[in-house]
């Protein structure tokens, strides 16, 4: 196949479509059109495709690049047998497009478009009922013009038919150790990867670091928002929180082996509580013991895996004391990290999902 990827709102490094989407398309031999906002973000092409450079919607500046995403998918739709779409914004690109008609069109639903549309500080908080009715009647169009794909099996109740799901899955790495290991300063270290943002627990990270025993230090590993930036900087200066910022994804991995533990500490929001985050997983494939919030879809995967320890939302002074428990009690963590890592081989591994999803759509592709 020739599959065409385009978005105009996700970091061109987003594992689901950069490290786990394509990596399986290319795998399987087929070949990639990357279209997407690499100057925006500031980002390489990766090797083996053909990359394409897209403005970035952002804020309440998305209509200009939605018009440019429409110009080039008219443009490039032709000469592909799939377009694969990440963004709901993208819908309103291909609407009454002849792209429609030249190719199987797919939209990954990878979250709660409408609750995350609360989440939105740019939507004016008068204006985010009607956004969210909206997106409804979006998704409607969608269904009806356009093939879905689900990353979680709790997105089937938003849409009237059933649609395939490939689950939002890591991948789980061949070797890891479950033992802890001690930074070149000799502490203990627990870790947050992934965008640093409010809802995604931020205030508990910052006044998180100081509570932590001395001989453990948080590292965070990921972007900020511009608003997080000034006070992520005043932590790492205080040497208690290492900030990273942005690092390429297997490198932020590659430094999940031997963390104490890994924090995921979203926020009770709408959008968090059907969707399992990414990272609680990555952190279970890498034989880490989780620290997490109690957001349902969170909640049953840590309480079935046994993985780790729920923490109530917006706490630091909570999950500062799971830290001491898991210092103290080395079989208790063992235990945890040894069970999250059995519970992703098992369940979590996009070697199996990637494979349904190529074969998802060179059976759209064939039929078509």
């Amino acid at each position: 196949m020739r599959v065409l990827v385009c978005t105009v709102v996700h970091d061109p490094q987003d594992a689901r479509i950069r490290f786990r989407q394509i990596e399986a398309l290319l795998a399987a031999g087929h070949e990639v059109t990357y279209a997407a906002p690499f100057t925006a973000y500031g980002r390489t092409a990766p090797d083996g495709v053909r990359a394409v450079d897209l403005a970035r919607a952002t804020g309440r500046h998305r209509l200009r690049a939605v018009l440019a995403a429409r110009r080039t998918l008219a443009g490039l739709a032709g000469s592909h047998d799939v377009v694969l779409l990440h963004d709901p914004e993208l819908l309103l690109a291909v609407m009454r497009s002849a792209t429609l008609r030249r190719t199987v069109v797919v939209w990954d639903v990878h979250e709660d478009t409408a609750a995350a549309v609360g989440m939105r500080a740019w939507v004016p908080r008068l204006l985010r009922r009607i956004a969210r009715a909206g997106v409804r009647v979006l998704e409607t169009w969608a269904e009806k013009h356009v093939r879905l794909l689900l990353a979680e099996h709790a997105y089937a109740e938003r849409f009237a038919r059933p649609h395939p799901v490939v689950p939002n899955s890591v991948v789980v790495p061949d070797h890891v150790t479950t033992t802890t290991q001690r930074d070149e300063s000799g502490r203990l270290r627990v870790v947050y990867l992934g965008r640093v943002t409010y809802a995604r627990g931020a205030r508990v990270l910052l006044d998180l670091a100081p509570l932590l025993p001395r001989d453990v230090v948080l590292e965070v590993i990921g972007p900020a928002d511009d608003d997080l930036r000034t006070a992520l900087e005043a932590a790492r200066g205080d040497g208690a929180l290492v900030w990273r910022g942005f690092v390429p994804n297997d490198e932020a991995l590659h430094r999940l082996d031997g963390a104490l533990a890994g924090l995921s500490l979203l926020r009770a929001e709408p959008n968090y509580a059907h969707s399992r985050p990414t990272k609680l997983m990555e952190y279970m494939a890498h034989g880490v013991a989780v620290i997490s919030t109690p957001n349902p879809a969170s909640r049953e995967l840590v309480e079935r895996t046994q993985a780790g320890v729920l923490v109530p939302f917006d706490d630091a002074s909570a999950v500062a004391d799971a830290v001491r428990r898991l210092v103290e009690d080395d079989e208790l963590r063992a235990r945890m990290a040894t069970s999250g890592r059995a519970a992703a081989l098992a369940e979590l591994d996009w070697a199996a999902d990637g494979r349904r999803f190529v074969a998802t759509l060179e059976g759209w592709a064939a039929r078509s």
